[in-house]
């Protein structure tokens, strides 16, 4: 009992930290000047995550939360939005109707990068009108209006929430006369155009049937109290909804069968995957069989994991998936699928083998073994060096209690190091967490990770939470050696999530990106995409593949390198 008691009182005191755990060695030497550079406090973001634990051990209480990169007030620099936990008592769904004295928000800050000339951030919360009710999990950032002007639509733990843009910098809540809430236990949420009438749709991903009533206890191996891992509960259907095109959804998760599996989502892609000119859906369930929703074109979707190789891992094996990104990191032409797993699971590497059928290449790309000891959740394939090929970070924390918390003073008994990837070329990474700099010698507890160019000069940055800690901002130093070139895909006024643009280079490579926002773990990215061309002098022609198939080209000539260079749906040539 004695143990137990000192074990709770460890674990009120919070969930970000110091010592690291069970550790991997980072491979090559650090370069002259890391890689990434840690600057939230110095760029006036003082934001700290409230997980509320109170030693009860609620499963709710580690998984939070995300964070948004978007450009809210169209001003041309991305502004920053913090999901925000509580207290779980007064802020789960059976008391979130009540009014608490001063609970802990969700916050908006405003970059001032384009007024000012320097990147630093204000906080703009009070004169957004943004106030979150439940606790909070994750952010989906999208233009489901067609005005120009990005919403933003909050999953929490209880009652989830639309808010629409007013478009001058305020924010009305519409989730009931939208139609657009989920009562139950959501993490996150991608927003997407899977029937191609040119308004996004929205995919809600739920996890399982916990409440503060159903609240059990559990042990870990060792047999002492520890929290509950997914399988404890029932897991929910996700949702999706469809946008009627007035501002309102009906919801179509029955009629497009995704509501038929069960799952326990804690992240999602939305890409096309097949390559037939439709948006998929590969969804990454907690500790159950992944699902590949292939887009039918009639409203329909149909689970393919199984068959097509990416329910489970190479040894048959259900994993405990977190984070999520889809990217071509070889270089062929088609989306390949990175996820996130749990301590003493590697994280999982599916290479694409065409037309959407998958291999598990994890140990072959040397991803596997340095994974073992590490929980991850958020990810994201990014070029961070400029070469062209796509690399990984991957934000850890873990989720249960390792033997040094229970034998040794550990205030922060969940902590741990982040990593850095670097894609080699040829099918193989290296692990460069030393190269990455201080900020990946910090060993906290985290969750979310939002990827964008925070400061406008095309290489891409990192916002990661940590649970019950302080967010940090990772801004990027090692893409300033490299030449790049951006793109901002447009279809009307919004952005064009889901179409694929590829830049041929004159040695005839092609990189491929992907124009979204989904992704990683609870978080919302930035939609612009860029291209580190590395050796290359030139770029020959861009193509982009619009969703709904439609492919157009663009001259090199007419696209300035250094900069975002805007591309409008029907503006280009017509391409095969």
């Amino acid at each position: 009992m004695r143990r137990r008691v000192f074990f709770l009182a460890l674990l009120i005191v919070g969930c970000a930290g110091s010592a690291s755990a069970a550790e991997t060695v980072a491979q090559g030497p650090p370069a002259a000047e890391p890689a990434f550079a840690e600057r939230a406090a110095e760029l006036g973001v003082d934001f700290v995550h409230t997980n509320g634990a109170s030693g009860k051990l609620y499963l709710a209480e580690i998984l939070g939360a995300g964070a948004a990169l978007w450009d809210y007030d169209q001003d041309g620099d991305l502004d920053l939005y913090l999901v925000q936990g509580g207290r779980m008592e007064t802020r789960s769904p059976a008391n979130e109707a009540r009014e608490q004295p001063d609970p802990p928000l969700g916050r908006l800050f405003r970059n001032l990068l384009i007024e000012s000339g320097r990147l630093a951030f204000r906080d703009a919360t009070a004169e957004s009108g943004l106030r979150t009710a439940g606790y909070g999990m994750g952010v989906a950032a999208g233009d489901f209006d067609n005005d120009g002007d990005l919403d933003l639509y909050l999953a929490n733990f209880g009652h989830n929430q639309l808010w629409r843009n007013n478009g001058d910098g305020s924010f009305t809540d519409v989730t009931a006369a939208a139609g657009a809430d989920d009562p139950r236990f959501s993490t996150g949420a991608a927003w997407l155009d899977y029937d191609d009438d040119g308004f996004l749709d929205l995919f809600v991903c739920n996890y399982v049937d916990f409440s503060l009533e159903s609240h059990k206890e559990c042990r870990g191996p060792s047999g002492l109290i520890d929290y509950c891992g997914p399988l404890s509960y029932q897991p929910y259907p996700d949702r999706l909804l469809h946008n009627n095109g007035d501002g309102t959804f009906s919801d179509g998760s029955a009629s497009s069968r995704i509501a038929s599996e069960y799952g326990g989502c804690l992240g999602v892609v939305a890409d096309d995957f097949d390559l037939d000119g439709r948006l998929d859906l590969y969804v990454a369930n907690d500790a159950l069989a992944n699902q590949l929703w292939i887009n039918q074109g009639d409203g329909r979707f149909e689970n393919r994991a199984l068959l097509a190789g990416c329910a489970f891992n190479a040894e048959g094996k259900a994993e405990g998936s977190m984070g999520i990104d889809s990217g071509d990191y070889d270089g062929d032409g088609d989306p390949d699928l990175f996820m996130t797993h749990i301590f003493e699971e590697k994280n999982t590497l599916y290479r694409n083998l065409g037309s959407g059928s998958f291999e598990d290449a994890s140990v072959d790309v040397g991803l596997a073994a340095p994974s073992y000891g590490r929980t991850g959740f958020g990810t994201a394939w990014i070029d961070y060096d400029g070469d062209g090929w796509l690399d990984l970070l991957v934000a850890n924390g873990a989720v249960r209690f390792y033997p040094r918390s229970r034998s040794a003073v550990q205030p922060y008994p969940l902590d741990e190091k982040n990593q850095l990837f670097r894609n080699l070329g040829g099918g193989r990474f290296e692990e460069t967490s030393a190269a990455g700099g201080p900020a990946f010698e910090l060993s906290e507890v985290s969750r979310g990770a939002a990827f964008g160019d925070l400061d406008n000069d095309l290489d891409p940055d990192v916002v990661i939470t940590n649970n019950g800690g302080p967010v940090r901002m990772l801004i990027n130093q090692a893409g300033d050696r490299s030449r790049w070139l951006g793109l901002r895909l447009l279809r009307g006024k919004r952005d064009a999530y889901g179409a694929r643009a590829g830049v041929q280079l004159e040695d005839g490579r092609v990189l491929w990106r992907r124009v979204r926002a989904e992704g990683s773990y609870a978080s919302s990215n930035d939609p612009r995409v860029s291209f580190g061309l590395g050796a290359a002098d030139r770029v020959v022609e861009v193509t982009v593949r619009w969703p709904g198939g439609r492919c157009e080209r663009w001259e090199g000539a007419e696209l300035v390198a250094g900069r975002y260079n805007l591309l409008r749906q029907g503006r280009g040539q017509s391409c095969q």
